[in-house]
Parts: C-alpha cells; structure tokens; sequence
C-alpha cells in the first residue's frame, strides 16, 4: 500500500479510503489511487481489512442454495449477486442438495470466513442451530422457505395461492380430474403448494382422489415414470399439475413419449428455459427469483447496516402465464 501511496502521490489514507470504499475522495485522487494499484499489479488484502475495520465487516455474505444448477436457485443467486456487487461485497455461494448436514457444513465454513451475513434457501427442519451466528452478528435472512424454530426475516412466494389458480385455470377449461405430481413433501413449499391443491379441489367441489396423486418425486425422471404410471393407469386424469419445475420437465416427456401432449393438459409450478418452445408451449405459474433474490438482499443489507426491527416474513406473488399445454380441454 505504502508503494501505491508513493506512486500515486497521496497520503496512506487516502489509499485505504479508496480501496475500501469509504467516501471523501475525490474522483481526480481515486483515479490516481486505482491506476497506481493496476500498475503495481496491487491487491488489497480484504482480510487483514476487515481485522482493522471498526465496524469489523469483512464485506462477504454466504448464500446457501438448494441446488446451482436449477435454473431457480441460479437465477436467485444471480439476482442476489448483482445487489451485492453494487454494495461492493462478494458472495460466496454453496448448494445443499437438500442434505441438512450439508447445510450446516456451509454455514459453519461461511462463518468461519466472518461473512456478514447469510441468505439460506433451507433444507433443515430446525434452525436453531443458527443461534450461534446470530448472537456474534451474523445477518440472517432466509428465501424460498421460511425458517423453522427461529424468529428470521424471509422472501417467499404465494406457493398455494399459486396451486389453487392452476386449479383453477383447468376447471375453467372444463377439467374435473386433475392430478397432482409433487416435490418432498418434508419441504415447506412443496406441502404448501400440495395443500393448496387440496383445497382449491374441495373450494370447487371436486372430490379429492388420492390415487391421482404422487408426492416426493424429486428429478425428472422420477418425475416422468411417476406422470406415465397415472397416466397408463385404468382411469387416467385429464389434466396435470407439476408442483416444481424439474417435475414439470418430466410430466412433459411422460406425455410426449406416450402421444398425450396435445390430448392431457399440463401447468406447472415455476417457468424454465424454453418452456415456451414446446409443442404445445408449457403454461406455467411463474415465481419471480430474481425479484425475491433482490428482496431477500435488500433485506439481509438493511439488516447488516443496523436495522432491528422486528422478523417479517415478505411474499412474491405468482402469476399465470398460459402458452396452451394448460388450454387442452378434456
């Protein structure tokens, strides 16, 4: 730093302000600071940063993540990153694959980094394990699933409202036999969105059957063996309701492979890549990740920067995005 502060002719200060971020150096003098830090080929050790810090920040969050490779979860991560970039922060991010203890494992490695703050989209049912960070200051906020034995703010989506206007749709279309393909019914979103498939069902006067049902298919192609056996079975639904994307993925081969594309319809829960190049194109009710990755990091930075007011819990709504698998009358 002392050679940066040499080349570009300011004080040592003036260097840690502007590698820092801090205000109250002008422009001309940052300008000065950043090419004299290029030419030297100067790194700025966050670490030893953070340890002179007053405020003890280490400019770093910890986002755990069901699964990067989900175009959900991506998208997330992708929405939370662009509001810490303009923050000046760094995110480092891991997938749980819905294994507690792998979630537990990168929280303890994320704070051991002395990250701010995390943002967990959860795979445990007890988050009192947390107590830990949250009394040395670790921000909590969590996405996607609300947190289970501990007051924490969260950003989820209206998941049953969302089934029950699939429902919905397919009654208008003059569906009375709908079946439902559904996530781990131990996840809190996938019982909701399951529950409001229950409901809309009794609210529109259609006898619940649970043979048209299959829970806890997790990947596509369990998905799709799960969509072909109800679909071969001696009275196979009209139509289909995909609780998750991936599901939906597999419904979808299930009734092409079978030639029931164009005769079963189909919504599914959340959009994917290229759900609108399909024959027919996927109806889908479509969460907002990149909305509720903004929301839950807008929320975890007030947080960081002093806010403590009491846990709220801030819902995204679905919408109905209709492309024709869920217009196919019965």
């Amino acid at each position: 730093m002392r050679d940066v502060a040499a080349q570009a002719k300011v004080s040592l200060k003036t260097v840690s302000r502007v590698v820092n971020g801090e205000s109250g150096v002008s422009p001309r003098l940052a300008k000065r600071v950043l090419a004299a830090s290029e030419r030297l080929s100067y790194r700025h050790n966050l670490t030893a940063s953070s340890l002179r810090r007053s405020d003890g920040r280490s400019r770093t969050i910890g986002v755990v993540i069901e699964d990067v490779a989900n175009p959900f979860a991506s998208t997330l991560h992708r929405a939370i990153e662009d509001v810490a970039v303009e923050r000046r922060v760094l995110v480092l991010a891991g997938s749980s694959d819905e294994d507690e203890q792998r979630e537990r494992e990168l929280v303890s490695a994320f704070a051991s980094r002395r990250v701010d703050g995390l943002i967990i989209q959860s795979s445990s049912h007890d988050h009192r394990y947390l107590m830990a960070e949250r009394k040395a200051g670790v921000a909590l906020v969590f996405v996607d699933r609300p947190a289970s034995g501990l007051d924490a703010d969260c950003v989820v989506t209206d998941n049953a409202a969302g089934i029950r206007r699939a429902v919905r749709h397919l009654v208008e279309h003059g569906h009375g036999r709908i079946g439902y393909l559904g996530d781990l019914h131990l996840i809190a979103t996938a019982a909701e969105r399951h529950q409001g498939y229950v409901e809309e069902l009794a609210e529109q006067k259609i006898r619940f059957d649970p043979a048209l049902v299959r829970l806890d298919l997790r990947g596509i192609e369990k998905a799709e063996a799960a969509a072909s056996e109800l679909l071969r079975s001696s009275r196979p639904p009209t139509a289909l309701i995909a609780g998750q994307n991936l599901i939906t993925i597999g419904a979808f081969r299930a009734l092409r492979h079978l030639n029931l594309n164009r005769r079963v319809a189909l919504v599914g829960f959340d959009d994917f890549v290229l759900a609108d190049m399909l024959e027919p194109g996927i109806t889908v009710i479509a969460q907002d990740p990149a909305a509720m990755g903004r929301m839950a990091a807008g929320v975890l930075f007030q947080r960081i920067d002093g806010d403590h007011s009491p846990a709220q819990r801030h819902t995204v709504r679905t919408r109905l995005i209709t492309r024709g698998s869920g217009e196919i009358g019965p």
